[in-house]
């Protein structure tokens, strides 16, 4: 039934955030009727009890004081590293002015599912 997910970052400054992603976290991209849609790590997803219904979205990293380094050397800034329990946490500012939280998991991961038979079926297909 489900094949992905689609996450929009939305943006003041998109030319300058659509860099940060191609230059420096150097993530594939297409581009689709005017959009540049980036590939994504294999992800997952959790529901919190909130009092809003606000979505948020967090990139992981395997170790996120070796991340913050690297941004820092590209010139994006990171706030300060905080263990959470569970995950080390950091959030950088986009060059558009947005914020994206970062984290190194420690928390159990579930396997990623497979995008199924129909995924398999339409990759097979284009190889003819």
């Amino acid at each position: 039934m489900l094949i992905g997910a689609h996450c929009v970052l939305n943006s003041t400054n998109p030319d300058a955030d659509l860099a940060f992603f191609r230059d420096v976290l150097k993530l594939p991209s297409v581009s689709d009727g005017g959009y540049v849609i980036f590939g994504l790590p294999p992800s997952e997803m959790s529901v919190h009890k909130a009092d809003s219904s606000a979505q948020a979205l967090f990139l992981m990293c395997k170790d996120v004081n070796a991340f913050v380094a690297a941004m820092k050397k590209t010139g994006i800034a990171c706030g300060p590293v905080a263990d959470q329990g569970w995950g080390v946490l950091t959030e950088l500012t986009l060059p558009g002015g947005g914020k994206l939280s970062v984290y190194q998991p420690r928390h159990k991961r579930p396997a990623a599912k497979s995008a199924g038979p129909e995924a398999a079926a339409k990759k097979s297909n284009k190889k003819k």
